[in-house]
């Protein structure tokens, strides 16, 4: 399985000047990460949580490390489209958009 994308520089630049919220951040993602759910079904939960909470950078990150992981293009789009009942048409084309943008990140 390829590695997750690079983190973006801002990012590392935050790490860097608060490393203990770094360590923290790496706390929550292990913690979250320990059940019976595998990483494929973890990574599209992320990123139908993100799209629910209209969370842009998330959306557009949960996106390229799905890729990432090997997910079909067609199992990210069936997030948005699982989503748009709740989220309302507008949301759900906001999140579509994020997406689609993320392709050239």
């Amino acid at each position: 399985m390829p590695a997750d994308p690079q983190p973006p520089q801002a990012y590392e630049d935050f790490i860097k000047r608060y490393p203990g919220l770094g360590e923290a951040w790496e706390l929550i993602a292990r913690s979250g990460a320990a059940g019976p759910l595998d990483p494929k079904t973890m990574r599209l939960i992320k990123l139908a949580v993100a799209a629910g909470a209209m969370r842009e950078g998330a959306v557009r990150s949960s996106a390229r490390k799905a890729r990432a992981q090997g997910i079909a293009e067609d199992a990210i789009a069936q997030v948005v489209a699982l989503a748009a009942g709740t989220l309302g048409m507008p949301s759900a084309v906001a999140v579509f958009s994020w997406i689609e943008a993320s392709k050239d990140e």
